[in-house]
């Protein structure tokens, strides 16, 4: 078979972070024989050429290349790309992996859509990645019409003729922002980009000891020299206007307005933060004229004018006040309604802890001359913040827990001023009510088996700010209950430490509240079981009732019901099979799934020649739960020993 994609992935001293690398890359949906692996060791010092050796010779779709330290990434993925044999290729960083099905998606969209580049959604596991990018599917985008230019990391698949017709490689050497230059160029000179939004295609990861390359403190004079050469690119390719301001823009903000901002400049020292500003403002003055400052959000405006009027102090300053700013969700009612979950809440920004109160009857203006003073920035900011409020967005997304993907959730959002009292001044809240569907939450597919926190995020007046929602009122904590919606056993609930709204997807059981069942209130009679259950489910639903006796187990198929705010059990009993013994009783929710789990209830049955009796299923004495408990936390602790005596332990 012709290779489809060829995965290059440049390795310099990886250690263990590979290894996840390493199965995302051989568990791929795409058929084995459609797909290599190209490793390039730029000259590892540690166990990973060994390693990648051994792997070369077990997987006949690996190869490995082997070369001395050239100082950075570019050279090794040219290396890959002049090796590749693929239609595609897929750039991937050696302590990030992939989604299964990413090269498999990646490329039929890619080949549907006639697209040079397709770019795949992104998740990040301690790393900031695009979001408003990824919010659909995008078949046809260009830097015009999407925010591809919020993207320029390499991890994207490239058509390889493509790279050849237009003669385009990495710069090499040890220098930054390679990748900018790369990526600008293939969006500016590509036919089609196409972008997947409804699928998590690259993980992006940040390693414990955060000693990923990109985190590592740089040189500015080098740094912002390299950062020209994406200028440069995009000199050469579009002509003066509105896209080429836009583009230059991205660099404007991400680059240098934002590195001049908040906790990300006031964590850095003293001397390295003036050198910075320093050779920022050389780019600013060189390089950005009003066009491209005009399109900054206020906030990103008042940094900019400071930067072009080199007044280190006053952004240091401006800084010190925004650091204080946070982002306050707070939920209000929690409800199941049709099988989906209806999540009140309301946003708005606090200072120190308080509500952050604007100017009544904001005005937009420009902002012609930089502000005098930081009183009058932080004054125009919050008069065109009060102006521009009617743009404000608040979306909810879901976040899984375990792997960083996160999806937004359909919402309705009304903008309110609430004036503070004889102050002439208004708060800005945003309230919404956000629409869970379990069944459909994940890009029209079901929330998996996990733990999913919840998220409010907010853009307004130049800050764009995520949090959790929470914490919720004890009342709330207490009343929510669970649902069963699409196979799936669904509760939202409030986390012990901070009391933040978060789903338990097929995991929860105690939390359930089936322990609470009342014997009384289960009818037994004509050979059924009838109970109430604190479970809600959108319409009648299929489930299986399991009875477990000392030596086997029955199978009674049942319906859970609708009824008020739960639901209601119902089950056919074969009196005959059940004389004799006492059982004790399971539900389980998707009776057709692959791995069915069963929900202990609290509940006994025994049956004598004509009838079945509910018996109550004794509980364990505080004294025989507190010994279960210190079982477990002793079996942890010694499971970690055991596990870091085995990581200690060299390898023969």
């Amino acid at each position: 078979m012709p290779v489809k994609v060829s995965v290059i992935v440049p390795v310099y001293n990886p250690g263990p972070y590979i290894e996840d690398c390493v199965t995302s890359l051989l568990k791929q949906s795409l058929p084995r024989d459609e797909y290599e692996v190209i490793f390039v060791d730029d000259g590892s010092t540690d166990q990973t050429p060994a390693r990648l050796d051994a792997l070369a010779a077990e997987e006949p779709r690996v190869r490995v290349f082997h070369q001395e330290n050239s100082g950075w990434s570019g050279k090794p993925r040219n290396v890959g790309i002049a090796a590749s044999q693929g239609e595609y290729v897929m750039f991937v960083d050696n302590d990030d992996h992939l989604g299964v099905e990413a090269l498999e998606r990646m490329y039929e969209y890619g080949v549907a859509n006639g697209a040079d580049v397709v770019v795949g959604k992104m998740a990040g596991q301690g790393r900031a990645v695009p979001v408003e990018l990824f919010r659909r599917n995008r078949p046809r985008a260009s830097v015009a019409d999407a925010p591809l230019i919020d993207s320029l990391t390499p991890h994207k698949m490239f058509r390889r003729a493509f790279l050849d017709e237009i003669g385009l490689r990495f710069p090499e050497g040890r220098r930054r922002l390679e990748d900018h230059v790369f990526v600008t160029e293939a969006y500016l000179r590509a036919a089609n980009v196409s972008v997947i939004g409804d699928y998590v295609c690259y993980y992006h990861v940040r390693r414990d000891d955060s000693s990923n390359a990109g985190f590592q403190r740089f040189d500015p004079v080098g740094y912002f020299k390299n950062l020209r050469e994406a200028l440069d690119v995009v000199e050469q390719y579009t002509e003066p206007g509105a896209v080429r301001d836009s583009l230059y823009r991205r660099w404007l903000r991400v680059e240098m307005v934002e590195r001049m901002r908040g906790r990300r400049l006031l964590s850095k020292p003293d001397d390295y933060r003036r050198k910075q500003f320093e050779e920022i403002h050389r780019v600013v003055a060189e390089r950005f004229g009003p066009g491209v400052v005009a399109g900054l959000l206020p906030t990103q405006q008042v940094v900019a004018a400071l930067i072009a009027a080199e007044r280190y102090d006053d952004i240091v300053a401006f800084a010190e006040w925004e650091v204080g700013l946070t982002l306050s969700a707070r939920p209000g009612t929690v409800e199941w309604r049709d099988g989906a979950l209806r999540i009140d809440f309301s946003a708005e920004f606090t200072a120190d802890g308080s509500p952050l109160t604007f100017p009544g009857g904001g005005v937009q203006t420009s902002l012609d001359a930089p502000p005098e003073n930081i009183a009058a920035a932080i004054a125009w900011v919050g008069a065109d913040t009060v102006a521009r409020f009617s743009q404000a967005t608040l979306d909810l997304l879901v976040r899984e827990r375990a792997s960083a993907a996160q999806y937004f959730q359909p919402v309705e959002v009304t903008r309110e001023i609430v004036p503070v009292e004889d102050s002439g001044r208004v708060r800005l809240v945003l309230r919404a009510t956000a629409t869970v569907d379990p069944a459909g939450a994940v890009d029209g597919t079901p929330l998996r088996g996990g733990l999913w926190d919840t998220y409010a995020r907010v853009r307004l007046g130049g800050w764009s700010m995520e949090s959790r929602i929470g914490p919720g009122p004890r009342k709330a904590r207490a009343a929510t209950s669970g649902g069963v919606v699409g196979g799936r056993v669904v509760l939202p609930y409030w986390t012990d430490q901070h009391g933040n709204l978060s789903l338990d997807v097929d995991r929860a059981s105690k939390r359930l509240g089936l322990d609470r069942l009342d014997p009384a209130a289960v009818d037994t009679a004509l050979g059924r079981l009838r109970t109430p259950v604190p479970l809600h489910v959108p319409a009648d639903t299929a489930v299986l009732l399991r009875l477990t006796s000392a030596n086997r187990s029955v199978d009674a198929p049942g319906t859970l019901s609708p009824a008020g705010d739960g639901a209601v059990l119902e089950a056919t009993l074969s009196v005959s099979d059940l004389r004799d013994a006492t059982w004790r009783t399971a539900l389980c929710a998707a009776p057709k799934a692959d791995e069915p789990r069963f929900l202990p209830l609290p509940l006994a049955l025994r049956a004598d020649t004509t009838s079945v009796q509910v018996v109550r299923t004794r509980r364990p004495s505080a004294l025989r739960r507190v010994a279960r408990r210190a079982r477990r936390a002793l079996a942890a602790v010694l499971g970690r020993r055991t596990a870091s005596r085995s990581a200690r332990t060299p390898k023969a």
